[in-house]
């Protein structure tokens, strides 16, 4: 199993790439959204992937983070979804959009990825809304991208560098573990997986950058019986 690549960016086209691994070119397919993330021709850059087995052939298919390969597998294991139409998800909604449709019931965004229809999507929300907690809770911390492709010949030489100073973390990846953080807290005052993610979800959309706690005050707001 292929997990992870990372090398040269060689060649772009319509639905995929060539990455190049110290000589072995690795065609891999890739969502719209991956694609127009990807670096230019002849730069580094690394994906996860998933490696797709027919009687025929052999398929990779790319990922900016390990949140949005989980979604994948999962949108996979929906009857009716094959590889396309799940990359066809992931690229119009992003692995946070489609979190935050199934945990929503949402299932007219879904509809809106190309060749996707009504009752392949509403089918998608039913049958993946109690295993969305699990996947958002992976975040969406994409740092592949930036990492550098290394070459062996001259670790050996080089010379030792200082420690850096800890990076402070994106908007985005706070973001991510503060949903993270108000899901496990709602998990453990009992709320079922599928209430508190939908409630988690709507907080995080309606408060932007929100912190943990604020988040959880808002999701038990929307939690709290009506009437």
């Amino acid at each position: 199993m292929i997990g992870r690549i990372a090398g040269i960016l060689n060649y772009r086209a319509a639905d995929h790439v060539l990455i190049d691994v110290r000589g072995v070119g690795y065609l891999v397919y890739v969502s719209d959204r991956t694609m127009a993330s990807l670096p230019a021709l002849g730069e580094g850059c690394a994906l996860y992937t998933e490696l797709l087995v027919r009687e025929d052939n052999l398929q990779l298919f790319g990922f900016l983070s390990l949140q949005e390969k989980e979604w994948h597998r999962l949108l996979i294991s929906v009857q009716g979804i094959g590889a396309k139409a799940s990359m066809a998800i992931l690229g119009t909604l992003g692995p946070n959009g489609i979190g935050r449709a199934i945990a929503l019931g949402d299932w007219a965004s879904v509809k809106a990825a190309p060749g996707v229809g009504p009752k392949i999507a509403q089918r998608v929300v039913n049958e993946l809304k109690d295993k969305a907690y699990a996947v958002m809770a992976l975040g969406t911390v994409d740092d592949n991208l930036s990492a550098p492709v290394i070459d062996d010949s001259v670790i050996e030489d080089a010379p030792v560098a200082s420690q850096p100073k800890a990076a402070k973390p994106s908007k985005r990846n706070t973001s991510a573990a503060a949903q993270a953080d108000a899901l496990s807290a709602l998990g453990n005052l009992g709320y079922a997986p599928a209430d508190a993610t939908s409630a988690v979800a709507q907080a995080a959309s309606d408060n932007a950058d929100a912190d943990t706690s604020t988040l959880i005050r808002e999701a038990l707001k929307l939690l709290a019986p009506k009437g």
